[in-house]
């Protein structure tokens, strides 16, 4: 009995460590604080009610090690159902960013675009909306952000 508990948790450790391997790059590329995606605001909500939604810790779901808020229960629950469709592109990043430079930079949640039914983010502070740059050339610096984030996540 002795040798079959020590087996089960030497197994556990293993998948464990596989896991925490396999969730390395997400988790270094992606724009988390504490593993916190989008600031703690609901990426169903995007699609769902068109506007930016603070999420609640009481509606948490971890994906791949990147934890997400949601607003609700039902949120939370189609969240589950196909996680890829809901997440950021480019790792949660400001997509203007990365299609003009490849660079990682900083997101106001609030300030975001659903084109082709993927939700883009970007950097809007001090008087700088990067949105409206992007809304100018969006085909071509979705293009080159596509390439950066695959270099970037090589």
């Amino acid at each position: 009995m002795k040798q079959l508990l020590t087996a089960v948790a030497l197994l556990l450790v293993q998948v464990s460590i596989s896991i925490a391997q396999d969730n390395a790059p997400r988790l270094k590329h992606f724009n988390l604080e504490n593993h916190l995606a989008i600031q703690g605001y609901d990426p169903v909500a995007y699609f769902k009610q068109r506007e930016a939604v603070k999420g609640r810790k009481e509606f948490a779901v971890s994906h791949q090690g990147v934890l997400y808020y949601f607003s609700s229960a039902a949120n939370k629950e189609e969240f589950k159902k196909n996680p890829s469709h809901y997440e950021p592109q480019y790792g949660g990043w400001c997509a203007y960013a990365m299609g003009s430079k490849g660079e990682k930079v900083s997101i106001d949640p609030k300030t975001f675009k659903i084109t082709n039914d993927r939700l883009y983010l970007f950097y809007n502070k001090f008087f700088n909306n990067t949105l409206t740059e992007w809304n100018k050339n969006e085909p071509g610096l979705k293009n080159k952000a596509d390439v950066h984030w695959a270099s970037i996540n090589k």
